[in-house]
C-alpha cells in the first residue's frame, strides 16, 4: 500500500504541468514587484565616474554608514581623505579599511589614474578628531588644517544626530540636535572658508533630510533658543536643524556668488544601517525589530546607496556653477516652502553669525560685504 502511494506521487510530479497552476505565476509576480521595489528605493547611483586625483576633502561623521561610504569612493577616486570623527578608534579602523579594501581590489580605472610606485601609498585616507558638540574642538580642528594643508577642495558636512535627549545641552549651551546638524557645521564651514576659496573649484556639500519638510521656524528665534526648545520633541529638534542646514545652504550660496566656491545641500534619503537608528523607537524591542526589519530592507537605502548623492555632487564637473540648490537622488529638487523662504534664510544666517561670534569669539572670514 505505502509503494503504491509513494509511485502515485511519484507519477504525479513527473507528470506535472506547472502552467495548469497558478502559484508559479504568483511567486513570480510577487518576487517581480520585491525585486521593482527595492530597485527603485535604492535610488539613483552617482551618474559619473569621474577622477578627483589629489582633490583634498574632509568628511565629518565618516566613521560609519553614509560617511564612510561617501569616503570609500571618494579615496578609490583618487581624493585625498580626511575623516573627522569623535570617535578615533572607529575613525582610524575605518580608514585602516577603505586603504586595504581599496588596495586589493581596485575600482575601475582607479590603476591608471594613480601612481603605479609605492602601491602603499596610493590611497590617502586619515582620521582626525573632531567634536562637533565642542566649538573649541570644531575651532581647533580647523586650525589644524589651515596650518597643514594648502587648500581644501570639497568639504562634506556629513555627521548627524537624531533621537538624542533634547534636554541634554552641549558644553556650549545648545540643543544638541542643532549644534551638531548645524552649528558646528557652520561654524566649519566658514573657518576653512580661506582654504575653500584657495581650491580652484571649492565644494561645500551640506548634508540635509527628507525631515526638513515637516520643520517649523519661528522667525523671531530661528535658533529656537526660547523657553519651547526644551519641549522640542526629538523628531522636531532634528527637522529644525535640518531645515536651518537647508536654509544656510541657500544664503551661503548668495555671499558666494562669484567666486571659486560653491555651496550645495542634499538628502541621502531614508538610510538603513546606520548608528542613527540606535535609539530609534524602531529598536527599542526586539520583537519591534523582527516585525520592522524586512520592510526596512524593502523600503530604504543602504548607506553605500545614500552616499551616491554627496559623491555626484563632489564629482560632477557639470555642477561647477550649480550653487545654492537641494538634491535627492543626484538631481535638483524641490524643498519644503519654508527651505525657500530667502527672508528667513537672512534671519537665519543674522542670527547665527551673532550666536556664534558670541560663543567663540572669532572673527568669520566671510564678512557681510561679500552678501
Amino acid at each position: 500500500m505505502q509503494e503504491f502511494e509513494m509511485e502515485k506521487v511519484s507519477s504525479v510530479l513527473e507528470n506535472a504541468d506547472p502552467f495548469k497552476t497558478w502559484w508559479p505565476a504568483v511567486i513570480a509576480v510577487i518576487v517581480g514587484i520585491v525585486v521593482t521595489t527595492r530597485t527603485i528605493m535604492g535610488g539613483q547611483r552617482c551618474p559619473n565616474d569621474n577622477h578627483i586625483k589629489d582633490h583634498i576633502v574632509i568628511i565629518t561623521g565618516a566613521s560609519s554608514g553614509v560617511g564612510f561610504e561617501i569616503a570609500k569612493v571618494l579615496a578609490a577616486r583618487g581624493g585625498r581623505i580626511i575623516l573627522a570623527c569623535r570617535n578615533m578608534e572607529a575613525a582610524d579602523k575605518a580608514a585602516a579599511i577603505i586603504k586595504r579594501e581599496l588596495q586589493c581590489v581596485a575600482l575601475p580605472n582607479v590603476k591608471d589614474n594613480l601612481d603605479e610606485s609605492n602601491s602603499k601609498d596610493k590611497f590617502f585616507v586619515e582620521a582626525r578628531y573632531l567634536d562637533l558638540r565642542s566649538f573649541d574642538s570644531v575651532s581647533r580642528f580647523a586650525r589644524k588644517i589651515l596650518a597643514e594643508f594648502e587648500r581644501v577642495d570639497i568639504l562634506i558636512n556629513n555627521a548627524g544626530i537624531i533621537f538624542d535627549k533634547t534636554h541634554t545641552k552641549t558644553v556650549d549651551g545648545f540643543e544638541q540636535h542643532l549644534q551638531v546638524n548645524y552649528l558646528s557645521h557652520f561654524l566649519l564651514t566658514h573657518l576653512l572658508m580661506p582654504h575653500l576659496q584657495k581650491s580652484p573649484m571649492g565644494r561645500v556639500i551640506n548634508v540635509s533630510a527628507h525631515a526638513h519638510a515637516s520643520a517649523k521656524m519661528d522667525f523671531s528665534d530661528t535658533l529656537n533658543l526660547g523657553i519651547h526648545a526644551d519641549k522640542f520633541h526629538v523628531r522636531d529638534a532634528f527637522a529644525h536643524s535640518k531645515l536651518a542646514v537647508l536654509l544656510s545652504t541657500r544664503y551661503l550660496a548668495k555671499a558666494l556668488k562669484g567666486t571659486s566656491v560653491t555651496v550645495n545641500c542634499c538628502t541621502p534619503g531614508l538610510v538603513r544601517g546606520t548608528s542613527h537608528l540606535r535609539n530609534s523607537p524602531l529598536m527599542s524591542a526586539f520583537c519591534i525589530k523582527v516585525m520592522t526589519l524586512p520592510w526596512m530592507w524593502l523600503f530604504m537605502k543602504n548607506p553605500f546607496e545614500g552616499a551616491q548623492c554627496a559623491v555626484h555632487l563632489a564629482t560632477e564637473k557639470q555642477l561647477k556653477n550649480i550653487s545654492g540648490e537641494y538634491f535627492n537622488d543626484c538631481n535638483i529638487a524641490a524643498s519644503s516652502e519654508l527651505g525657500q523662504n530667502s527672508e528667513l534664510a537672512e534671519q537665519l544666517y543674522t542670527q547665527t553669525l551673532a550666536a556664534l561670534k558670541q560663543k567663540t569669539k572669532s572673527d568669520f572670514y566671510l564678512k557681510q560685504k561679500h552678501i
